[in-house]
């Protein structure tokens, strides 16, 4: 009985993460990945591309570890980039005193209406350059993100083949 649920748990699982893609599938899909956790949906993006994972059959693990490459450190200088110099494209200028304006909003509780009205006004501007930049740099990324895993992947599958299926690890 163990045996029989255990082999029906797995069967659920791989079907699930769909693990058994090829070395081109498994490398778009941590694109797609890398696209979400770069894009400007900041919040959905774990949920969006596990949605596009889901509608076209992509390995789900690749996906979320591609979301997650956005690691927390390089969240403010990759959007700061993106943002101004999609400004620059576009002709946008940053508010004047941006800088000091934003400092005198957190002089307001987070949770008043000056506050968020005040960042509203201030950031409004940039609402497209964040947006414009932001996409085209996490289509950027996503790119080398599939030319960077797909040697990666080939060689790991490649790897796995020689040693076996059921090849013990080695000792150290």
């Amino acid at each position: 009985m163990i045996h029989v649920t255990r082999s029906l748990v797995r069967t659920w699982t791989e079907s699930l993460l769909h693990i058994h893609d090829s070395p081109r599938r498994t490398a778009a899909a941590y694109a797609v990945g890398v696209f979400f956790g770069f894009s400007p949906f900041l919040g959905f993006h774990t949920v969006l591309a596990l949605l596009v994972a889901f509608l076209f059959n992509l390995n789900r693990v690749a996906v979320v570890l591609g979301v997650y490459s956005n690691l927390p450190w390089f969240l403010a200088p990759y959007y700061t980039i993106t943002t101004v110099a999609a400004a620059e494209v576009l002709g946008v200028r940053m508010p004047p005193h941006f800088a000091h304006q934003f400092r005198a909003l957190l002089d307001f509780p987070f949770v008043g209406r000056e506050f968020w009205t005040g960042l509203a006004t201030l950031v409004s501007p940039l609402v497209w350059p964040f947006t414009l930049g932001s996409m085209i740099g996490a289509a950027g990324l996503s790119l080398v993100a599939y030319i960077v895993a797909r040697p990666f992947i080939d060689a790991g599958r490649r790897h796995r083949r020689l040693r076996g299926p059921h090849h013990p690890p080695e000792a150290r």
